[in-house]
């Protein structure tokens, strides 16, 4: 069995890209650094360490990547591991390993910002508006937007 579940934040803006030909595919990619329980050395001066792992998301995972991840957000990703290689420019062969997305969803809440609603990152505010029974509006049309169901 190939699945992987992580939690952390990203380190950077998803690079989004879209694939050539008919139906144009998008493909975002970001780095996710993701806090070990273990720490590296046993002396008193021991920090906390991160490890620092490659995601990819394909299709609506990565239009929703574009639209509302930032660097910063705390998210939950759900994927695989594919390893993959190719030669570089020098003729070396590079080794690579990615988590690809199934699911990914965000951690944080409003209350992390001092408040008791979810919000997510930086999107422009139109979905993160109040409604006062403690719930977002939703703004009408974005089901078809949403990568989950």
């Amino acid at each position: 069995m190939n699945k992987v579940i992580l939690v952390g934040r990203l380190t950077r803006d998803p690079n989004v890209s879209y694939s050539a030909g008919n139906e144009p595919r998008a493909v975002a990619r970001y780095t996710l650094a993701v806090d070990r329980r273990v720490r590296r050395d046993s002396g008193s001066n021991d920090q906390p360490t991160a490890d620092f792992i490659s995601i990819v998301a394909f299709g609506r995972d990565g239009e929703f990547a574009e639209k509302y991840l930032r660097k910063g957000s705390r998210i939950l990703v759900e994927g695989h591991i594919q390893t993959g290689s190719y030669t570089n420019k020098d003729g070396q062969k590079v080794y690579t390993t990615d988590v690809v997305v199934e699911r990914h969803e965000f951690v944080d809440s409003k209350s992390s910002q001092g408040s008791d609603q979810f919000v997510p990152a930086n999107d422009g505010g139109a979905a993160g508006n109040d409604s006062g029974d403690g719930f977002m509006n939703i703004p009408d049309g974005i089901d078809e937007e949403l990568p989950f169901s």
